[in-house]
């Protein structure tokens, strides 16, 4: 097994996971004269682009260089998730009192059992994304390193596949920032992070965006001390202001160190530890850790996969250039997922994906501009969104009415203890469509999907009004705002002729 397959440590999880992503007595099958579709990469985008085109009874090959299930499987959305899980159940045991539950003798993480779960969890979802699963399903699976070799040809471990039509589904990889003495120094990815067998007694995590407040809240709560470095003046940046805030708020609540505003001027190895020197306000500092987790950059998989031979265009920060159906500067060619959007999520990969098979089988003219791409960050409370923020509404011109409900005043919430956030709706002025949507709350991911559902299919909050929903739900926060829009109706005429209404109802 070479090493970029090794995966650490090797454990019967680690294992089995491999036997599914890639198996190592694995034969490639022998080559059709031609596919209908040959797609390269075994992530989320390549995946569905390749189930999709068989199940509509395509001739379909799937190559894949390293693990299939790429990044969410194996790097990112599995194992992150099931770490948080833990990270909130021990945060859950500690603030136990406030429910009138006594934990004694306080709280122990074992941190190889944490880690531990999060393989078993990952080994056991890999069957889905298997090799196996997929040539039951009639994909032909090369594993091995692809390349083009000419405008319809690839070439995979010493075989020729010709094709009709191809994907570029390669994704995209960790790419840490310039800082001086980083690699020197060694430093965590969420590509090696989940490799951990031992928890870091302090650990620096570098930006605050998704990944970083992710991890930092969740290596916090299982028992590091984490300081979470961000250049901005605040966590999430792109995300609404109010919505920042509160996650802000939640992760000083746990302890994690924020030292906002800061430039990282280099990184050195000091004995068995690291220190990280910051520029803060007119001064500097050192933050001495154990271990540096890097939780920004990504970059497309663009290089060694002979692109120019297949005349597609591209380049190593944008990645593979698409027009607005996803095909590339040769029309037999469409990409899809991170090596080519500006929106690096599993969910928009396979969005991306399945348009790609519409517009190259069915002569379809989606257009990935109309794809409404929902997102959530999956701290404590979540943030959750979709749409237009107030600034992007501002940028373009457009203007909003908002209404904003919060998590207190819902009567669920304040039996769960979970008052913190807020649903925020924008909608156009003069208008009840939504044209943008925020959730604050522990479950504003799940919160967020019949928002995300009205604004697909042009429900409007005049109908939300009128749902029927379970009692006490946090749920109820769409009603309520829907409520708050209905209210904005009843101008004081029509509030007179209501009120003249009733009278002659008596």
């Amino acid at each position: 097994m070479s090493d970029a397959l090794a995966l650490w440590p090797r454990d019967r999880w680690n294992d089995a996971l491999l036997e599914n992503a890639h198996p190592p007595a694995w034969r490639n099958p022998t080559p059709a004269a031609r596919y209908d579709l040959v797609v390269l990469g075994g992530g989320t985008a390549g995946l569905v682009s390749a189930i999709v085109s068989a199940g509509v009874g395509a001739r379909v090959a799937l190559v894949e260089k390293h693990l299939l299930g790429g990044d969410c499987l194996v790097y990112g959305c599995v194992p992150s998730k099931t770490l948080l899980r833990s990270a909130r159940a021990a945060a859950d045991a500690r603030s136990a009192a406030r429910f009138g539950v006594r934990v004694a003798g306080g709280i122990e993480v074992d941190f190889p059992a944490v880690m531990e779960r999060v393989r078993r969890v990952r080994a056991e979802i890999s069957p889905h994304d298997s090799a196996r699963r997929y040539a039951e399903l009639g994909v032909d699976v090369f594993l091995g390193e692809g390349r083009f070799t000419g405008r319809d040809a690839l070439e995979v471990a010493g075989a020729r596949l010709r094709f009709k039509r191809a994907v570029v589904a390669t994704g995209a990889r960790a790419a840490p920032p310039p800082i001086p003495g980083l690699a020197d120094a060694g430093y965590l990815t969420n590509e090696t992070v989940f490799s951990l067998v031992e928890r870091p007694a302090r650990l620096a995590v570098i930006g605050a965006g998704p990944v970083g407040c992710e991890l930092a809240q969740a290596f916090q709560r299982l028992g590091s001390q984490v300081t979470l470095l961000e250049v901005a003046p605040q966590v999430l940046i792109r995300e609404d202001p109010d919505a920042a805030a509160l996650v802000q708020a939640a992760l000083a609540a746990d302890g994690v160190e924020l030292v906002l505003g800061g430039k990282i001027l280099n990184v050195a190895r000091i004995g068995a530890g690291k220190r990280v020197r910051v520029a803060q306000g007119t001064g500097e500092r050192d933050v001495d850790v154990d271990e540096v987790l890097v939780g920004v950059g990504r970059a497309p998989n663009v290089e060694g996969l002979g692109l120019d031979a297949a005349g597609i265009a591209f380049d190593p920060a944008r990645g593979v250039h698409v027009d607005d159906r996803l095909r590339t500067a040769n029309p037999r060619v469409y990409a899809a997922g991170d090596v080519c959007l500006p929106t690096k999520f599993t969910h928009a990969a396979d969005a991306s994906a399945k348009l790609v098979v519409r517009n190259a089988f069915f002569f379809g003219r989606r257009r990935a501009q109309d794809l409404l791409v929902p997102w959530c960050t999956y701290t404590d409370p979540e943030v959750a969104h979709v749409g237009l923020h107030a600034r992007d509404a501002a940028a373009q011109g457009i203007a909003l009415d908002t209404f904003e409900v919060p998590l207190g005043g819902n009567d669920r919430s304040r039996a769960e203890g979970e008052e913190a956030g807020f649903l925020k709706l924008h909608v156009k002025k003069g208008s009840d469509r939504i044209a943008g949507a925020t959730v604050v709350g522990r479950n504003a991911g799940d919160l967020l999907a019949p928002l995300a559902l009205a604004m697909a299919n042009g429900v409007g909050l005049g109908r939300l009004v009128d749902l029927i929903l379970p009692y006490p739900t946090q749920s109820e926060l769409l009603k309520a705002a829907a409520g708050a829009y209905t209210r904005t109706r009843l101008t004081p005429f029509a509030a007179r002729v209501l009120r003249g209404l009733i009278r002659l109802a008596r």
